[in-house]
């Protein structure tokens, strides 16, 4: 019997964000201890724990749903206390009244589920003293300031190198395929060759989301940042790279997909193939220039098409076989595609 969820993540979450998870618990838990002496500063230390997160613009909004939920909770707790006394069971009431009036309000996922924990813990630990209620308000709103000033004051989050990583590799990959297509034309196929090739080429749609996800997390850890400056630009670079590149993809894909659907071993005498392959590893050669890491020493080209851009010149193609013609004509389509969104020539 498996379990429908694992109790396990992937990775772990980085170490730096332990370690200020712990520094501003400690931090809320003394300083609300400090304002409001004579309670254990739990709920501050709760609020720092929760709010610091991997961007500072989400420690942002964390701390405003903590802080919402917790003032509903509390208001609750205390009207419920007020009206039916100290009795064990108006603990229920009030976790029905605030999962009821979290959904009446419209209130996001972290505030509603905060709404009806900060009511249950107040009517735990006592709220017949609206002056003890509305204290565990206020702190917090200590500890939920607190965590976002540590996540800001020690070393804010940048994700912009995760980002870069997965769109060149993106890049790269979309290059290896070109290639391998190219080696494909020119080499005889079995069944399980073109199988393989296909499964390879669809990998890269993975390896887009992924890459899309990454500039969506750079993205959200530049906003609000005080150390956004010197990292925007590339994100931008890896944005617009990004971008360029999803076309390719697509083409990569849809070539990869022709190939497998239309070969035949007649395929080894078209004298055409040769020319559209030795593109192929023209275009691969240029994504890959496109692809590199502009922080990244450069490096010469060794490959015999270095410096050769792909479809610089007609492409003569004899006339093929009539059980080709589809093929042939759908590569020198995309490759025309690939050659135009290259150059950022649309007429090309």
């Amino acid at each position: 019997m498996r379990l429908p969820v694992g109790i396990r993540a992937a990775s772990r979450t980085p170490f730096l964000q332990v370690v200020k998870s712990a520094v501003a618990m400690v931090i809320a838990w003394l300083v609300a201890g400090f304002l409001v002496p004579g309670e254990l500063p739990v709920f501050a230390a709760i609020a720092a724990l929760l709010v610091v997160q991997p961007s500072v613009n989400q420690s942002i909004g964390r701390a405003i749903e903590r802080s919402i939920g917790v003032v509903v909770g509390v208001v609750v707790a205390y009207a419920v206390a007020l009206l039916f006394g100290t009795n064990s069971w108006i603990v229920l009431v009030a976790v029905v009244i605030s999962v009821l009036l979290a959904w009446a309000l419209k209130l996001t996922p972290g505030s509603a589920n905060q709404v009806p924990i900060s009511a249950m813990l107040v009517l735990a630990i006592g709220a017949s003293d609206p002056e003890y209620a509305f204290a565990r308000i206020g702190e917090t709103i200590v500890g939920a300031i607190i965590g976002v000033i540590v996540n800001i004051a020690l070393v804010p989050p940048v994700l912009t190198g995760p980002a870069r990583v997965a769109v060149t590799g993106l890049g790269a990959e979309i290059a290896a395929t070109l290639d391998r297509l190219a080696t494909a034309l020119t080499t005889p196929q079995t069944a399980a060759d073109l199988h393989g090739l296909l499964l390879e080429a669809r990998l890269l749609r993975p390896m887009e989301a992924k890459a899309d996800q990454a500039l969506t997390a750079a993205r959200e850890s530049l906003t609000l940042n005080p150390r956004q400056g010197r990292h925007r630009a590339e994100l931008e670079h890896d944005d617009e790279l990004f971008a360029r590149l999803k076309p390719l993809l697509t083409r990569s894909i849809g070539m990869t997909r022709a190939l497998h659907d239309h070969y035949d071993d007649g395929l080894a005498g078209e004298p055409t193939l040769v020319a559209i392959a030795e593109e192929l590893r023209r275009a691969a050669h240029d994504v890959r220039l496109i692809s590199r890491d502009p922080d990244a020493p450069v490096t010469e080209p060794s490959t015999e098409t270095a410096g050769i851009p792909a479809l610089t010149a007609p492409l003569v193609i004899a006339t093929p076989d009539p059980r080709h013609w589809i093929l042939l004509g759908s590569l020198m389509e995309d490759l025309r595609r690939i050659h135009s969104e290259l150059t950022g020539d649309p007429a090309a």
